[in-house]
């Protein structure tokens, strides 16, 4: 009766699809009281633990912190590269399975399964899934070393056995791996022993592991623990346990190294799903974290590829303008990577996509286009669709990025800058001029309230670099409170400049243009001009509901600049 219900289940003509993709919870069932017990099993599984050097120790042994755990595995990385005999994934040595097939003919094992060596086809890659192997069954000890010369492990003796009683059903409902070992149509699939050869390094989190997919749960609670079950999980296909391990992990107190480190887990497919909400939490702690760049620059500089891209992501980044973000990113490229073709392909390929050139100066795009840091044809695209975008109505402005919001680079979303963005045309004849539009949100201009003041982005004319500041500020009598604009001159010096000025601000009912104040002054550097009380109200009336100057709940404003001769 017993094997009858085996071969029904593992009978390759039965469609047997479990559900991989969900989650350990409680609707799972608790399996555990059937772990290693012969009354719910159907299978035997052997491990053998190989030993090894002292490299081959698990990552999680003897680690107390994040920070020796990736300090360890970045040894054990640099540990592999030598080793030109070892098949090992990063964290773990790779995993040879044995099934007994005694009643297998030779010639099947050797040239259906057992690999050729001679190739070097094995050392290729390092991060092999484990693979399911047949060996002839030997007696005494020829068994425990019978294929070490020619797999040249290291690890080649084996230091203790343990024997565990399986459920097959319950590990392949867990694993696509165990899914498809016993019910793969093949002989070996209906065999009673399996046994698995494993590095001691892995025995730990193999354990675990196991005993996860009976009871959906795990004993170890630290980062380098969870850490070795993860690997050992994302190697198993045991999406459940990855997902458990990810939970876990997220709930513990996040540092720059760890969140550095889950960023840099393996990326497989399966990885990538599992762990999504780990890397995505990893991104928003450094984020945050990093958002005021210019506060933590030398720790900023010092990131890998992956903390850039995270810190760029953010709408939040408190930086001047999108001009300083490109000036950033070239700084740290420059200094990461000084070969020209390397820094070339890193910009192009990974970094340019979170640079939000649409919302960069034209002075700065101009730069761009000759920098000898991007490709011309990459650069070349990247200018012409920020002017195109420079170029669209403020409606369709922000059509574009509402269909950006869902994006990884969102390159049509404006952050939330120190420097406001401004437009600018300029004029050359018959007078030099510049029209400059500033555009303010009625939170933003909440905000400035009692004394608080914004400025926009630097705008050029004849040269000179000049700003507008928008104020929160006491009247000229210092009776109440209301809205101010300012014009002012960047330079500093003895530099003399005589400008005609006008501001102007669109207002309800014809939400058109209406000329505010008008003025003129000769500016030395440093200097700004302008009008305490723009609109002549207090700022009750200015922020009120029914404001003439908020539409839809933006203020526009306008300053036109002429040069006098």
């Amino acid at each position: 009766m017993r094997d009858q219900l085996n071969s029904d289940l593992f009978d390759p003509r039965t469609e047997m699809v479990p559900d991989f993709s969900r989650g350990a919870s409680s609707s799972d069932g608790d399996f555990g009281f059937a772990f290693n017990d012969s009354n719910f099993s159907d299978r035997l599984l052997r491990i053998e633990i190989m030993g090894g050097p002292p490299q081959c120790r698990p990552d999680g042994e003897g680690c107390t912190s994040i920070a020796d755990w990736a300090r360890h595995r970045k040894r054990r990385r640099e540990d592999i590269k030598k080793e030109t005999g070892l098949f090992m994934k990063p964290f773990f040595s790779f995993l040879f399975f044995f099934l007994d097939l005694s009643l297998c003919p030779e010639e099947q094992m050797l040239n259906d399964i057992q690999p050729d060596m001679d190739d070097g086809v094995g050392f290729e890659n390092q991060d092999e899934e484990p693979v399911a192997m047949v060996e002839e069954i030997q007696s005494g000890d020829e068994d425990a070393n019978s294929n070490e010369s020619s797999w040249s492990m290291d690890c080649s003796t084996v230091l203790r056995v343990k024997t565990l009683h399986i459920s097959s059903p319950i590990l392949a409902a867990k694993s696509p791996f165990f899914y498809k070992l016993f019910s793969n149509g093949m002989r070996e699939s209906e065999q009673r022993h399996v046994t698995l050869r494993i590095n001691a390094s892995e025995e730990a989190a193999l354990m675990e592991l196991l005993n996860f997919m009976y009871s959906n749960n795990l004993s170890v609670t630290t980062a380098p623990e969870l850490l070795d079950v993860l690997m050992a999980a994302d190697k198993f296909e045991v999406a459940s346990c990855m997902r458990y391990c990810s939970r876990l992990l997220r709930n513990l107190p996040m540092t720059p190294e760890s969140a550095l480190l889950y960023l840099d887990l393996p990326s497989s497919v399966l990885m990538a799903e599992a762990v999504q909400p780990l890397t995505d939490a990893a991104k928003q702690y450094l984020a945050a974290r990093y958002k005021d760049i210019t506060k933590y620059q030398e720790e900023v500089m010092a990131l890998p590829l992956a903390g850039i891209e995270a810190i760029l992501s953010s709408d939040d980044l408190q930086i001047a303008s999108e001009d300083a973000v490109y000036d950033f990113v070239l700084k740290w490229a420059r200094a990461q990577y000084p070969k020209l073709e390397e820094r070339k392909e890193v910009l192009g390929s990974r970094l340019a996509r979170f640079i939000r050139f649409p919302y960069m100066t034209c002075r700065k795009l101009k730069k761009v286009l000759t920098s000898n840091d991007f490709d011309h044809e990459v650069s070349s695209k990247l200018v012409l669709e920020a002017l195109f975008f420079k170029a669209e109505a403020p409606h369709r402005q922000r059509s574009l990025a509402a269909e950006e919001s869902a994006s990884l680079n969102r390159r049509f979303i404006e952050r939330a800058y120190k420097y406001r963005p401004v437009k600018v045309v300029e004029f050359e004849l018959p007078r030099q001029q510049c029209v400059v539009y500033l555009d303010l949100k009625r939170e933003e201009c909440a905000n400035l309230f009692p004394s608080g003041r914004v400025y926009s982005q630097a705008f050029h004319l004849g040269g000179q670099g000049f700003f507008l500041s928008a104020h929160c500020n006491m009247d000229q009598q210092s009776s109440f409170h209301c809205f101010g604009l300012f014009l002012g001159m960047q330079e500093k010096g003895s530099v003399s400049f005589a400008v005609d000025y006008e501001f102007a601000a669109r207002s309800k009912p014809t939400e058109e243009f209406v000329s505010k104040y008008k003025g003129n002054y000769t500016f030395t550097g440093g200097k700004a001009v302008g009008y305490r009380n723009l609109f002549a109200i207090p700022w009750t009336s200015f922020m009120a509901e029914d404001s003439l100057y908020f539409i839809n709940g933006i203020l526009h404003l306008r300053a036109e600049l002429t040069i006098r001769h």
